[in-house]
């Protein structure tokens, strides 16, 4: 794959308030034309990736190019010619006294691409009317408004900073599902942060996994779930299989384990007598890396 191809790369970013690290070593390739599941805890980097990516907030260290484009505080450079960042955070930036048609004008005036029949198409699949004022709108109208100025916009990557999060699950499912096909007729790439993990599976394609500041899982999401299985069987002190133990589980007579297997086409159609296998939920993948993940950085600070 050639640098072109990535729609957002980080080479050892890193952002640090005062003594404390939100981002450290960060280094990843995400692909182009795709939807990007950002996951983590609170306080994990999320949003200050997000606004280091969109060209709000500066690293302390390391480099982030768009679409093969650095990126500095205040954008991206060269975006004219691509690498155009549009962000959309959760409090959904409106001004109350403008109406919808309003926005859209003001979208135009403040971007130097613009697209008024992409907005007007999204706001349209909505029902969102044009002549009413933005402070009067519902807050699932206020979400749709907000994502039309940043489609609008014609972003080679939109940033979603947890934006749905006031949707009931109903409208969530539609607008993601407008998002896929909108990324499908376009070059767009969409990175969506979310702490509701489960909603993914149908959504993201591709998943970056942050635990303190740092990846600890990065790949494409149906891959990863492929070499991750869930191994229950007669109590043992090790899988039946080769591969990384995630997380290992015993009772009287029973353990499990969770595995990274590291060629699944290979792995035996019978891994041994008395023992299952069990694909692993998007769910549990992220709660168990995480857990790892912890309790790896625990057993460095002990033995520090």
């Amino acid at each position: 794959m050639s640098e072109q191809e990535f729609a957002v790369e980080a080479q050892g970013l890193s952002k640090r308030y005062g003594k404390m690290w939100a981002l450290r070593d960060c280094s990843f390739q995400l692909p182009a034309n795709r939807i990007i599941a950002l996951v983590g805890v609170n306080g994990a980097g999320k949003s200050t990736l997000m606004s280091i990516i969109s060209g709000m907030l500066s690293s302390t260290s390391g480099a982030l190019l768009v679409k093969g484009r650095p990126v500095v505080k205040g954008g991206t450079v060269g975006a004219d010619a691509g690498g155009r960042v549009a962000i959309l955070a959760q409090d959904k930036p409106l001004y109350r006294d403008f109406s919808v048609s309003d926005m859209l004008k003001f979208g135009r005036a403040t971007n130097r691409v613009w697209d008024q029949q992409r907005a007007l198409s999204w706001l349209d699949r909505f029902n969102v009317p044009l002549d009413r004022r933005c402070g009067k709108l519902s807050g699932g109208q206020k979400a749709q408004v907000a994502l039309a100025v940043a489609l609008g916009s014609r972003p080679d990557v939109l940033l979603l900073d947890e934006p749905l999060a006031n949707l009931d699950p109903v409208a969530r499912s539609e607008v993601t599902g407008e998002l896929l096909a909108e990324t499908a007729d376009s070059d767009m790439t969409v990175m969506l942060s979310t702490h509701i993990v489960a909603e993914l599976s149908d959504v993201g394609d591709y998943l970056l996994l942050l635990d303190a500041g740092r990846p600890v899982l990065a790949g494409e999401i149906e891959q990863l779930l492929a070499r991750h299985l869930r191994f229950t069987g007669p109590r043992a002190d090790k899988p039946p299989i080769a591969g990384k133990i995630l997380q290992a589980q015993h009772a009287d007579r029973q353990s499990t384990f969770i595995v990274e297997v590291p060629d699944v086409a290979a792995a035996p159609a019978i891994v041994a007598p008395g023992w299952t296998a069990q694909p692993v939920s998007l769910d549990q993948l992220v709660v168990t890396t995480l857990k790892a993940s912890n309790q790896a950085r625990r057993n460095l600070e002990a033995a520090a």
